[in-house]
């Protein structure tokens, strides 16, 4: 009897000690595992880009080339999965003004709600990147601009550089409106949106009213208006904003979506 129990306890004990099945047993057959999905997705992505037009192939090397190996895969499971996302490929109408939206990853939550907004009445594109901080805008401003014509540029620059000193953000802000006005279009400019005090990450919420400032100047010097989105969601943020963090829920990016649609029509009226 006592052999018995002693041999369950091992059962159980052995029985336990095995991973679940089809779960890696250790960091080596992970990454193998995590490699081979990877390689999976990426055929199944190539296999979805060679039926695009011309076109849109062009298109996407551009995404491949900009997104970065954050949001390209994101950006790849969401093609071959059917999904729709800030990066969609836009065919114009001609009749119809292009927009350009430019800025970082709070902008393209809110791509999606503009392009819904203003259906029929512009064709909305955005940068195919996530702009990140002025640094990035002044390094691939021309990637963004592109060869085409644009009637109408919604821009930001902040969160990414809410560590950078006063002077230098500053200065590139103003080489970047300098180079966007080149284009002939209109330019609307979008103040940052509020970010929480982060200790750990060394941010403050302060940071951004600073940067809202220079930028202010700077737009007013150039004569261009201001989306104020910092003032327009502000009272709003216990509600729309996800908690500890610079991001808005699905809400909170409608709710910016149409701010930024309003500021576009009334350009382009």
């Amino acid at each position: 009897m006592k052999l018995l129990i002693a041999w369950l306890s091992l059962s159980f004990l052995w029985a336990a000690a095995e991973p679940p099945k089809g779960e890696p047993t250790n960091a080596k057959e992970a990454a193998a595992k995590k490699a081979a999905q990877d390689t999976l997705v990426d055929t199944r992505y190539q296999a979805w880009v060679d039926k695009l037009s011309p076109e849109e192939q062009a298109w996407e090397k551009v995404l491949q080339q900009q997104l970065g190996s954050f949001y390209l895969p994101l950006h790849k499971r969401d093609k071959i999965a059917g999904k729709s996302n800030a990066w969609d490929f836009v065919k114009d109408d001609p009749k119809l003004p292009r927009i350009l939206l430019i800025g970082d990853s709070v902008s393209r939550g809110y791509t999606q709600p503009v392009r819904a907004v203003l259906a029929g009445k512009a064709n909305v594109h955005r940068a195919p990147a996530n702009c990140g901080a002025t640094t990035s805008g002044l390094k691939n401003l021309d990637a963004w601009l592109g060869e085409g014509k644009w009637d109408v540029i919604h821009f930001n620059f902040g969160i990414h550089d809410r560590a950078t000193p006063a002077a230098d953000y500053a200065k590139r802000l103003e080489e970047i409106v300098e180079r966007l006005q080149k284009t002939g279009a209109k330019i609307i400019w979008a103040s940052t949106t509020p970010i929480p005090d982060n200790p750990a990450q060394k941010q403050t919420a302060a940071s951004i009213v600073d940067k809202n400032k220079i930028a202010a100047e700077i737009m007013s010097k150039h004569g261009i208006p201001t989306d104020d989105l910092f003032a327009a969601i502000t009272p709003h943020l216990a509600k729309l904003q996800n908690p500890n963090d610079v991001h808005f829920n699905g809400e909170g990016y409608d709710f910016l979506g149409a701010k930024v649609s309003e500021a576009i029509l009334v350009r382009i009226k």
